[in-house]
């Protein structure tokens, strides 16, 4: 499935909560199966910098595509990150990077945030893009 595919899915089922405590819930629930990241991944370096929470994020490269592993010590952002690795996960790091976000904006997502949790989301789009930007250089 190709990166708009996935964010069209995702906001089908933002729209079906009638309120933001059901998607909190439901953003909860998708943070609870996130393929959680091994272990020994768990260092500073892959600390997405600019969150309130601890994230972490691995990627690897495998037949050419994007496979992100992640966890955080808040389950909010946990579902946040979970959010981000369903849509960028097992994609070309050059799709990766031309990808835009606005489902975020349409699912209302950052208007729903605090300020430093909006920051976080933030930074872990960045994080994603910029392990993009350097599979695609050794891809090149």
């Amino acid at each position: 499935m190709n990166i708009d595919t996935i964010q069209e899915e995702i906001i089908d089922e933002f729209s079906m909560f009638d309120d933001w405590m059901q998607r909190y819930e439901y953003m909860i629930d998708l943070g609870k199966a996130l393929p959680l990241i091994e272990e020994q991944y768990k260092t500073d370096d892959n600390i997405i910098k600019g969150c309130q929470s601890k994230v972490w994020v691995h990627a690897e490269l495998e037949d050419s595509k994007l496979v992100f592993t992640a966890d955080s010590d808040a389950i909010i952002t946990k579902g946040i990150i979970a959010i981000l690795i369903r849509v960028f996960s097992n994609q070309k790091p050059q799709d990766i990077i031309d990808a835009n976000t606005n489902f975020i904006d349409e699912i209302g997502l950052k208007e729903h945030l605090s300020p430093t949790r909006a920051n976080g989301l933030v930074s872990m789009i960045k994080q994603l893009k910029l392990y993009a930007v350097a599979y695609q250089t050794q891809l090149n």
